[in-house]
């Protein structure tokens, strides 16, 4: 049998989640392909005070929680996922509500119930998804939405998108619909769409939920795995599991 290198594209922000993704893909015997399509752009705001909730959605945003000052007082905290439960931990919050399902939908469900009447602050990025608001405002709470950051695309992104093009990537995991926006508008920039998406559509593509595989196949890409929670780790795995045998023979 031969084998040879799967290589993967991960989009994570040019922080220590790019290189926890390196490393992380590099362990499971594949080659990374780094190539960030998202950048943080914070606004110097931190989530309002005086909720009777407060959500936050991803590490970025408890780490400029913190930045900013914030101390919750007697809001009750609520996290989308383990992974931002922890970063909040690791900033001196404590955490009081993760929802089932790591989603702005799980979050609503976790939720519903108990804000009817209730003020909830909702504290994330320029890009958050409209079902969260909505859901909260459905289940009769009143929602104020501060934005943390915007996440904008870095110069220079692109790598993953000519490797594409020209058939030389096997795989990609998108952990947004933004990373996978991105991707394709860096596709356009560079006049090479079509084989780009060709190419995407003959490797693995992985995505970390719903709704971003909704974004990807709205715009014409084939989904292959969706990892049973919404986290980055579980992605890694599914997609390099799909893809290395695709290269033994």
């Amino acid at each position: 049998m031969t084998t040879r290198d799967t290589t993967v594209a991960v989009f994570r922000p040019d922080d220590e989640r790019l290189s926890n993704a390196i490393e992380l893909i590099e362990s499971l015997g594949a080659t990374p392909v780094p190539d960030p399509m998202l950048s943080v752009r914070p606004s110097g705001s931190g989530p309002q005070t005086g909720a009777d909730y407060t959500i936050l959605t991803s590490k970025t945003g408890a780490e400029l929680a913190r930045e900013a000052g914030w101390e919750p007082g007697e809001t009750t905290v609520c996290a989308i996922g383990p992974s931002t439960a922890q970063a909040l931990r690791d900033q001196g919050y404590e955490v009081d509500r993760i929802p089932d399902e790591y989603t702005s939908s799980g979050l609503v469900s976790e939720l519903a119930g108990d804000v009817a009447g209730a003020t909830v602050e909702v504290a994330r990025s320029d890009h958050g998804s409209d079902v969260l608001i909505d859901g909260l405002w459905e289940a009769g709470a009143f929602v104020h939405e501060t934005v943390l950051y915007e996440l904008v695309r870095p110069e220079g992104a692109g790598e993953s998108v000519e490797l594409a093009a020209s058939g030389d990537l096997d795989a990609a995991a998108f952990t947004s619909s933004l990373t996978v926006e991105n991707f394709l508008a860096t596709a356009d920039e560079k006049g090479i769409r079509e084989e780009a998406l060709a190419g995407l559509n003959d490797a693995v593509v992985g995505v970390i939920g719903p709704p971003t595989r909704e974004t990807a196949e709205s715009l014409g890409i084939a989904v292959d795995v969706v990892p049973d929670n919404a986290d980055f780790e579980e992605l890694a795995c599914v997609v390099v599991e799909e893809a290395a045998p695709t290269y033994h023979d």
